[in-house]
């Protein structure tokens, strides 16, 4: 028997749940989010630039470099220790992806 998910897939399409997103919030956000979460990996901008370019994603490295720090700002991703800007997400941007999270109303970062 499906689950009772299923059903609403035509409403709400791939996701099985909706994403409760933050009003600042664009959906180039949850792309990079969702990379990070897919690579379970650090990546500073350039290499998440190179993997977008290399998957025809086409989010530009402007936008990367203009999304990633209100999204650290936001407590969905954080910048790895060591040398360098290297971004991972966090529980709390695994959560949003599951929709478990809700942003809606959540202040924009500045």
């Amino acid at each position: 028997m499906p689950h009772i998910e299923e059903g609403f897939r035509w409403l709400f399409g791939d996701e099985l749940m909706p994403r409760h997103r933050a009003e600042w919030m664009t959906r180039s956000d949850d792309v990079i989010l969702e990379f990070l979460e897919d690579s379970g990996a650090g990546h500073n901008f350039q290499g998440i630039a190179n993997n977008f370019q290399d998957r025809e994603i086409s989010i530009s490295y402007k936008t990367i470099t203009r999304r990633l720090p209100k999204l650290e700002e936001a407590g969905l991703v954080r910048i790895l220790p060591g040398d360098g800007r290297y971004y991972a997400i966090t529980e709390k941007g695994e959560a949003y992806l599951r929709g478990d999270y809700d942003l809606r109303g959540e202040p924009e970062p500045e």
